[in-house]
């Protein structure tokens, strides 16, 4: 039974349609790559999904319908985002933003310190005066500390050190190993993306053009689609 599962999703900016029919699903535990090009669609998808914008179709996660719901109803499901440009409440210490998305369940503090122990030794400090690596682990931290059942990862990677992306995607690694957690990633990162996720949907333009297990998204595919 799917976790999550979008049909015939459309969305637009104004007099713009940026979805047209986008579709996919996903079970308890399993990792999906959401895929292509810059400007296809994959963030306006992630904003429907967690509510972030008005949306046609059908959204159903755990067996309810997400249409009619706001941002926050959504989150409250157990839907648990790491947004484009991590968005860290700048101000606040490494523990505040920890604590400010804290709801009881498996996730605390203590497990994601066994994470990402670098929060550990910089709970004290301001977000602000993280590196971009450090704020990447906080975003994610912050979206575990809400103890969803899906985690959103809307390019998780972009702009950092590949040493501190490696980091990064070991600990996405470690997620699909030791949880349950079904986790929705967007990254241009392909070589990572196949070894780690179970099944891709591309986007082109807006709609879903090819979606199956990893292993079968060919080099041709990925060239022509994802222009890597």
């Amino acid at each position: 039974m799917n976790l999550l599962t979008v049909s015939k999703l459309s969305a637009s900016y104004g007099v713009s349609q940026a979805l047209f029919g986008v579709s996919l699903s996903l079970k308890a535990g399993e990792v999906l790559a959401l895929m292509g090009r810059n400007g296809m669609g994959k963030s306006t998808t992630i904003k429907c999904i967690c509510r972030m914008m008005a949306a046609q179709g059908q959204i159903i996660f755990d067996g309810q319908d997400l249409t009619r719901l706001q941002s926050h109803a959504a989150a409250r499901l157990g839907i648990g985002l790491v947004p484009e440009g991590r968005r860290c409440f700048a101000s606040l210490s490494v523990e505040e933003n920890l604590r400010a998305a804290a709801r009881a369940g498996e996730w605390d503090m203590a497990k994601v310190a066994a994470l990402f122990p670098r929060l550990a030794e910089r709970r004290s400090q301001r977000a602000a005066s993280l590196s971009g690596g450090e704020q990447q682990m906080l975003a994610i931290g912050r979206a575990l500390m809400t103890n969803p059942r899906l985690l959103i990862l809307d390019e998780a990677t972009e702009g950092l050190a590949p040493i501190i992306r490696q980091e990064i995607w070991a600990s996405v690694a470690e997620l699909k190993a030791q949880t349950g957690l079904a986790i929705l990633v967007i990254d241009k990162s392909v070589k990572e993306l196949r070894s780690i996720c179970d099944r891709a949907v591309v986007l082109e333009r807006g709609r879903s053009v090819w979606r199956g297990q990893m292993a079968a998204l060919s080099d041709d595919l990925t060239r022509q689609y994802v222009g890597v």
